[in-house]
């Protein structure tokens, strides 16, 4: 239903005073998962940066266990960085004016189904005249 010209009008003035309010733009950034997400995967990506200068630090001086340990950093925190994007990407998360997910979803459920999923679909959906 289209908002009358008198609740359009009051609709701008609402979104200008909220513009105009620093207080609240960055309440708003704050409770925004995406920001959230963003900053998530910058600090994996430094301490990534940080587990290899180690494996190399300990490579150098010959030290297998300070290697190792550089190795374990940067695995899990490509495995924190990862898992963080992903979560950004679900399309549950919501922010004021819409969800974070810009993806159609593929399928009925929103996401591929296995093979066997597909083929049990496709058993379904064929023509009944051809057995």
């Amino acid at each position: 239903m289209p908002l009358s010209e008198h609740e359009q009008r009051l609709f701008e003035q609402i979104e200008r005073s909220l513009a105009e309010d620093p207080k609240f733009a960055s309440a708003v950034r704050a409770s925004d998962p995406r920001f959230h997400a963003r900053r998530r995967v910058l600090v994996a990506a430094g301490v990534v940066i940080a587990g290899l200068a180690l494996l190399i630090y300990g490579a150098v001086i010959k030290t297998p266990p300070l290697a190792v340990a550089g190795f374990v950093v940067m695995l899990a925190s490509l495995g924190y960085a990862v898992q963080s994007h992903r979560r950004s990407q679900s399309p549950d998360l919501h922010v004021v004016g819409g969800t974070t997910s810009r993806r159609r979803p593929r399928g009925r459920s929103g996401r591929r189904g296995s093979f066997l999923d597909r083929m049990e679909d496709r058993w379904r959906q064929r023509p009944e005249g051809h057995r």
